[in-house]
């Protein structure tokens, strides 16, 4: 992750952060993209928002599924990774 500095003089930018101190903010881009603006210690909303997050969760229930298991060794192999 990476840290931003915010100008003093960004006044829409410094107004959205006022306002996520209260509430977690989603902001909404024009093409509908959407992020989370929310204080760092808050992190119940950013939960419940992934929890929501119907892609991912059935990623995540898809993968949980998966029986099969790859070896080190295996995985090594795949990703051409010689062994120390």
């Amino acid at each position: 992750m990476k840290t931003v500095q915010v100008s003093p003089r960004s006044r829409t930018l410094n107004d959205l952060l006022r306002q996520a101190r209260h509430n977690n903010l989603i902001l909404r881009t024009a093409d509908g993209v959407e992020f989370i603006l929310a204080e760092i210690d808050d992190f119940d909303r950013e939960i419940e928002l992934t929890r929501n997050n119907k892609k991912l969760m059935a990623l995540l229930e898809k993968r949980a599924k998966q029986k099969k298991t790859v070896s080190a060794a295996e995985a090594r192999m795949r990703l051409g990774i010689a062994k120390d």
